[in-house]
């Protein structure tokens, strides 16, 4: 089983469509309750490539078996070096190194992109998998939410996690990471 990891294009977002839904319907992962539609995951998608932020795919034979996207982690301009990750897979395809690719892809195209912070919110305290994937792409748990969501019934915490992109730095950066897009619609301090 080979994967391919390619840039997605807006072609492609049905079967991104599709993966999420799933997720949406039957997991704790994501806080959406009813599944976007595929005109809603293209305006999320033009909205992150805009931005000049990266959403990658994962193929086996072709199929598209999983996803994965940066977002600005925060809106106001002083959080513009960090960003936050997305990676959904497949759930036909799950256990088989395909998140892993996905994030080690974004997180070298982020880095090469100027980004020095990268954050993940994991839905659900209890949610192993996916803080499995982060502990093992190196990032480190630096907070818990306590039941500030709600889904099926139950309440649901919020773990935050966090890595460094590339080597430790403390200098200022000289310019916006490439591609870097403040939102038209920030607000004060």
């Amino acid at each position: 089983m080979e994967i391919t990891i390619r840039d997605a294009t807006v072609a492609d977002m049905p079967a991104v469509t599709a993966i999420y839904a799933h997720h949406v319907q039957t997991g704790y992962g994501s806080f959406e309750e009813i599944p976007p539609s595929t005109e809603e995951m293209v305006r999320r998608f033009d909205n992150v490539r805009a931005r000049g932020l990266p959403w990658r795919l994962a193929e086996i034979d072709g199929q598209i078996v999983g996803y994965c996207y940066a977002s600005l982690y925060h809106a106001r301009s002083a959080y513009r070096f960090t960003v936050q990750d997305s990676v959904y897979v497949d759930e036909r395809f799950l256990n088989r190194g395909i998140g892993s690719a996905l994030l080690a892809s974004l997180i070298e195209t982020c880095t090469d992109l100027g980004y020095r912070q990268m954050m993940a919110g994991v839905g659900d305290s209890a949610n192993e998998g996916s803080l499995r994937l982060h502990t093992r792409m190196g990032f480190r748990t630096v907070g818990q939410a306590i039941g500030v969501g709600i889904k099926f019934g139950r309440w649901l915490d919020l773990v935050l996690l966090q890595r460094t992109l590339g080597p430790e730095r403390t200098d200022v950066p000289a310019a916006a990471p490439v591609g870097y897009l403040p939102p038209a619609d920030q607000a004060g301090p």
